[in-house]
């Protein structure tokens, strides 16, 4: 195997699945109440840990030795880095979701970017391909709608850069984040801002040096009140020139931060995704397009001097829409911009 440092990119993985529509404990509560070996075993098969853990009236939230797991009552998101094996834990939630609770899987995501050290990755992340027929096999057949895509199709304008997504629902036609979306029918969006090439200055005040007796998760503290943002800014792999930032909102409130995190580290590329429900409530604000979004993005990003180098957009199962742009520092870089608008016609 190649030699390689810590791999920064994460891999996300959101499982979404139908409470009960009798009432009772299981429907107020669902994926909240699996036991606790279930949530370990399943970190185990991951290769990871639980470091700390904290829950409010919504959700419960683990930072784990590589990243986090969020479970709210009917979905749980996964995010780890490094050479965690992330898929490995989908069998083990279906099964204790299954068994303990009764709980039936509604639907699947899957997204990553290009790793930084790809020789590193344990099977299936190495190659994207084996990563979809993992997930094709462990995933029960009622989610027939199924896509995974590489964005941009070309590396031409994007480089290394690019945002893999695999997707599975019971429906073409049920939001995914339906049950997060606000009575306005406005949807939910997720956005994922990964930054390679850091400011060299910027960055060394969050990194660790030995005897400086801070923790990671100090560091992580100490970004989070540098941005300004109220939400954790991973630490890890600083060394390699590597920062992320995920947030989650209603429309233009989620997008709305994204400068502030790219100032934080003043990176010389910088790549933008942004997930929401393509569809909504008739007669609502709830209409969004990817033109709109990508124009959200450009004007939070390119006034810290970044310009456009790619950008594209693809429709998923369930109604979600996922849009991928890249940001590079040289100037001419948006006069080589393309569009892909593949699956949106």
């Amino acid at each position: 195997m190649a030699s390689s440092g810590f791999e920064g990119y994460e891999k996300r993985l959101e499982l979404v699945f139908s409470l009960p529509s009798w009432g009772g404990a299981r429907a107020q509560h669902g994926l909240r109440l699996l036991p606790v070996g279930a949530l370990r075993e399943a970190l185990e098969a991951v290769q990871c840990a639980v470091v700390s853990a904290a829950g409010n009236a919504a959700f419960d939230a683990y930072v784990l030795s590589e990243s986090s797991l969020f479970v709210y009552p009917s979905r749980a998101i996964l995010k780890t880095c490094g050479t965690t094996r992330l898929l490995r834990a989908v069998p083990v939630l279906l099964r204790a979701a299954g068994d303990e609770l009764g709980l039936a899987l509604r639907s699947c995501r899957y997204s990553r970017g290009s790793y930084l050290f790809p020789e590193a990755q344990p099977f299936p992340h190495a190659d994207f391909a084996d990563e979809v027929r993992y997930l094709d096999g462990a995933l029960p057949s009622g989610l027939r709608f199924r896509r995974s895509s590489v964005m941009p199709p070309s590396r031409r304008h994007s480089g290394r850069h690019r945002w893999h997504v695999y997707a599975a629902s019971a429906s073409d036609d049920d939001v995914t984040g339906k049950d997060d979306e606000h009575a306005d029918g406005t949807p939910h969006f997720t956005v994922d801002v990964c930054m390679t090439e850091l400011d060299r200055t910027l960055a060394r005040q969050f990194s660790l040096t030995p005897g400086d007796g801070r923790t990671s998760h100090a560091a992580g503290d100490a970004m989070t009140a540098a941005s300004g943002l109220g939400d954790v800014i991973s630490p890890r792999s600083l060394a390699f020139g590597y920062a992320s930032y995920e947030r989650g909102g209603a429309g233009a409130s989620a997008l709305a931060s994204i400068d502030k995190a790219v100032a934080v580290f003043r990176p010389a590329t910088v790549s933008v995704s942004v997930c929401y429900g393509s569809t909504g409530i008739e007669g609502t604000p709830q209409a969004v397009d990817a033109a709109w979004v990508w124009s959200a993005v450009a004007d939070a990003v390119e006034p810290l001097g970044l310009a456009c180098r790619s950008r594209a957009a693809e429709a998923f199962p369930g109604a979600m829409t996922v849009t991928y742009q890249t940001f590079t520092r040289t100037p001419a870089a948006s006069l080589d911009m393309i569009d892909h608008n593949s699956q949106l016609a």
